[in-house]
């Protein structure tokens, strides 16, 4: 059982943290680099992120399930570690769920306000405005989001130095 909740941990994260960094370091720079409008760009770059979103969404909570279970039996040692991936991952799943479920469809309906494709809008357009800086800010919060992914795959790779990890809690009987 042991190996199985590991192993979903690991696929869970490697997932969400992979995607991410594919995302950021790929998706989106070939994406608006190559498709000719920033309009078509950012429908491809708004459905993948929606997708990730929810892959990290349900990775997370998985990863955050089997950790708890992993908790339980393990020593305090080891449970120091597996509280600060379950920090880190909840705060993963916090940003992720604010910017799945307010700000993208905040920026949808500054699109619309921007009449449907903000890069022709006046610069002083408020949907135009208002996207902007929410576009900033998705950026801000996806980057925090693979910082903490990161942090959580650096803190799993250390995962085998921790004394009792996993082991199950048993009261020690001291034979004469």
């Amino acid at each position: 059982m042991q190996t199985f909740l590991r192993a979903l941990r690991l696929y869970a994260m490697v997932a969400w943290v992979g995607g991410l960094a594919f995302f950021a370091f790929v998706v989106a720079p070939v994406a608006f680099g190559s498709l000719p409008s920033a309009h078509e760009a950012g429908v491809v770059v708004s459905g993948t992120l929606r997708v990730l979103h929810w892959i990290g969404l349900i990775g997370g909570i998985a990863f955050c399930l089997a950790t708890g279970w992993l908790w339980l039996w393990a020593e305090v040692p080891a449970r120091i570690g597996f509280a600060r991936q379950l920090v880190l991952t909840a705060v993963m799943l916090l940003v992720t769920a604010y910017s799945q479920f307010w700000i993208l469809p905040s920026m949808e309906a500054d699109r619309a306000l921007a009449g449907g494709e903000v890069e022709t809008a006046s610069l002083d357009n408020p949907g135009r405005v208002d996207f902007e800086r929410l576009h900033r800010l998705s950026e801000r919060l996806e980057g925090l989001v693979l910082l903490c992914g990161l942090g959580v795959v650096f803190v799993l790779s250390r995962e085998s130095q921790w004394p009792e990890t996993g082991k199950p809690k048993t009261d020690k009987i001291v034979r004469p």
